[in-house]
């Protein structure tokens, strides 16, 4: 199983791409990748094909996010 995930986000036009999360976007689609480079050609490639609006009143942010495994997170907590 890959460790890094390929994440499309589709944010409102109004806010800043700092602000921009899976948590404040109007839409997400997300899908495993097995390298960085695959991980950003993947996600816009997802965002093409689904069609996502871009431009004017929205915008597409890509993202690359390692998975957040059970083994991770014990690791995070235990540092």
């Amino acid at each position: 199983m890959s460790d890094l995930l390929s994440v499309a986000l589709v944010c409102a036009g109004g806010l800043l791409a700092q602000d921009c999360s899976r948590e404040t976007a109007l839409d997400v689609i997300v899908a495993p990748a097995n390298s960085p480079m695959e991980c950003l050609m993947h996600a816009q490639t997802m965002a093409a094909q689904a069609g996502l609006p871009g431009g004017g009143d929205r915008y597409l942010k890509i993202a690359c996010e390692h998975r957040r495994t059970e083994r991770a997170v014990a690791l995070r907590r235990a540092s």
